[in-house]
């Protein structure tokens, strides 16, 4: 099995609510979001035209979608996969786990291969 589809395998025993260990050992958060890599995945763009003035153009307009970073590294959270993930140890509340940065899943538990401080913040 290809290193890409060990990560889909090992992201898809994910679900949200788990709690997420840092390579210390110590619990970083939880799991908000399971994303699964998608290599077909459009990139993120800013909207470019004139919501238009109905409510739900404008909610259409104004909805945040899924990963909330730049658009460069959205386009490769979308193609390879990701978690969301709620934590008091960021800033903002949440960083974003890349599918190649989960070390493995045991005990109910997603362990990482690196520290909160090396993932992206959610913006």
């Amino acid at each position: 099995m290809n290193p890409q589809d060990e990560q889909q395998a090992t992201i898809s025993r994910i679900t949200t609510g788990m709690p997420v260990i840092d390579p210390a050992g110590a619990e970083v958060g939880t799991v908000d979001l399971v994303q699964r890599g998608d290599p077909n995945a459009v990139t993120v763009q800013a909207p470019t035209a004139d919501p238009g003035s109905s409510l739900d153009e404008l909610i259409e307009a104004t909805a945040v979608d899924e990963p909330e970073v730049p658009a460069d590294l959205a386009a490769r959270l979308l193609h390879g996969g990701y978690l969301k993930v709620s934590t008091e140890l960021a800033g903002t509340g949440a960083v974003y786990v890349p599918a190649d940065r989960i070390a493995a899943v045991t005990d109910g538990r997603v362990l990482l291969t690196v520290g909160v401080a090396d993932l992206p913040p959610e913006e």
